[in-house]
This record gives structure tokens, sequence and C-alpha cells, in this order.
């Protein structure tokens, strides 16, 4: 791929809200990780801020609102790749794609930032844990592996896709992810600290 396809490429994983090593981001592209550091160097040239984490756990995080030419995925492919089965080791990359799709269909809806009631107990629950370094026990919903629960070291909370979401480390994955409060059934505070 030419340079800029590469480097709009690296934009559309990192709009996920995602950290991203920069030894992942350089084998999704195929290209050196010498290069990624370029392609940063570059899109910060242009006004495109990539925060870098720093440490064992550390990469790059895009904390900033940019808009990326979509590919007008229709309706019927969000449902397509909603429902398609795959092997356990492409599981990843269509909740990636699934991810995508769904924010091309509901970030451009004007929902309220306000807290529903539902998710407004969850938020309360996870600030709490935030402040009392505690585990948290989630059921959470993904497109690709349905409701599983998961023990979770909540970070902070921010908007996500016009609604809150909560940066945390899942014990399940063994790394940061990021969790939209919409999509938690249930929750439950431990007694854990992390």
């Amino acid at each position: 791929m030419s340079k800029i396809s590469n480097v709009i490429l690296m934009l559309q994983y990192l709009e996920n809200g995602r950290k991203y090593n920069i030894k992942e981001l350089a084998d999704k592209l195929e290209v050196s990780e010498r290069m990624i550091r370029v392609y940063k160097e570059e899109l910060e040239k242009a006004g495109i801020y990539i925060d870098t984490i720093m440490g064992p756990y550390g990469g790059y995080v895009l904390n900033q609102s940019i808009r990326i030419p979509s590919r007008k995925f229709t309706l019927d492919d969000y449902k397509f790749l909603h429902n398609l089965n795959v092997s356990d080791e492409d599981k990843e990359k269509l909740e990636i794609i699934a991810d995508k799709v769904h924010g091309v269909y509901f970030n451009s809806k004007a929902e309220n930032i306000e807290l529903k009631d539902e998710t407004k107990n969850y938020y309360n629950i996870l600030t709490r844990a935030i402040k009392e370094k505690r585990k948290v026990l989630i059921n959470y919903y993904s497109f690709t592996h349905g409701n599983q629960d998961r023990i979770i070291h909540p970070l902070d909370m921010f908007l996500y896709n016009s609604g809150w979401g909560c940066a945390a480390y899942c014990e399940k994955k063994k790394d940061l992810r990021h969790f939209e409060l919409k999509r938690i059934n249930k929750i439950e505070l431990l007694d854990k600290n992390f």
C-alpha cells in the first residue's frame, strides 16, 4: 500500500478508541515499527495528535474525534457481520469490523450523552471502583462473543460514541480494553483490590 493508504488505515484502527502498541500496528499494516513512528509524526504535523502511553502496557491511543471518510456500509452489511460465524482466530478481526460498521450507523445519530436510567447505576459503581481501586465483575455483550463474564480493573470513565465508556484492564484478555456502559448487562463491585 502507499504511505497515505497506510496512514489512513492506521487512523481507522485507532479511531475505535482502543490502544495499539507499535508492534501490533506494524503487523496490521505490514510495515516496520520505524514506519509506524514516521506515520505518527506525519499525522501530528497535520494536526492529528496521537497520545503515547509509556510503559510495558503502552501504545498509541487516539483521544480526539476526527472525520475519516466512511466506506458506505449498508445496514445489510452490518446484519451480515453481526450474524456471521467465524473461526476463533478471526473473531477479533470480525469484532473490529463490526465495531466500525456499528460506528458508521450509531455515531451519526444524535443521542443524548446524559446517562440513561439503566446505566446510571453502572456509572456510579464504576466510578466508585476507580476511586477505591476495586475489581468489578461485569457481564458484557460483544458482537462476536455474545454475553461474557469479565473481571475488570476500572481505570477511567470517558465519553465514547455519544455514550459513556470505561477504560479498564480485562483479566480475561490480559490487556487494556474499553467497555461501553450500554453493552453491560450486569455489574457487581467485588471486595478484591487491584
